[in-house]
């Protein structure tokens, strides 16, 4: 089952999600488990599989980088296993700069303040890099799909570094 029909919306990468969640809890309701205890064995067991396919469906529908990578799933481009690297030179620049200046910023006279600058520059970049994507997914050119799938593998790379940050802050909040 497609995850945008189950929730009853336009496959897009523009979603209402302020409707998610009311339609989530909705889904719930009619799928749970325990609304089928009493039933045949294979009513419950279908039970878990629908209430699991709407958990797995809400969680993909509500993340902007799960959402897109599942776009292009529906497309037959499968990221979700890929060992590809990224070829953008300036990014993977980007990247390691971030990284020598994460590994520093014990060092510096205001670790959290400068830990709270990078990742507001992160936050700036995965900001422009999800417009870009947004216009990749509408687009219809030919080219399209492969420049939003390279845009979602360098996205997954700055997440990856706000989840750094956010245990660095935490190891330096300790203190």
């Amino acid at each position: 089952m497609n995850y945008f029909e189950l929730f009853n919306i336009p496959v897009s990468f523009d979603v209402d999600l302020s409707l998610l969640p009311q339609t989530y809890q909705q889904l719930q309701r009619l799928t749970h488990p325990d609304k089928f205890a009493s039933g045949s064995e294979q009513e419950k067991l279908l039970a878990v599989q629908q209430n699991s396919q709407v958990n797995d469906a809400y969680s993909v529908l509500k993340s902007p980088l799960s959402r897109a990578e599942y776009l292009l799933s529906l497309r037959g481009i499968d990221l979700k296993h890929e060992q590809q690297t990224i070829k953008d030179s300036a990014f993977l620049m980007q990247q390691m700069e971030w990284r020598e200046e994460l590994a520093d910023i014990a060092q510096r006279s205001d670790p959290l303040g400068a830990l709270s600058s990078l990742e507001a520059e992160i936050n700036q970049s995965i900001k422009s890099d999800l417009t870009k994507l947004r216009c990749f997914l509408k687009s219809t050119h030919d080219m399209a799909e492969q420049h939003a799938a390279n845009i979602i593998r360098q996205l997954k790379f700055s997440y990856k570094m706000l989840s750094e940050i956010a245990l660095k802050e935490d190891v330096l909040s300790d203190f």
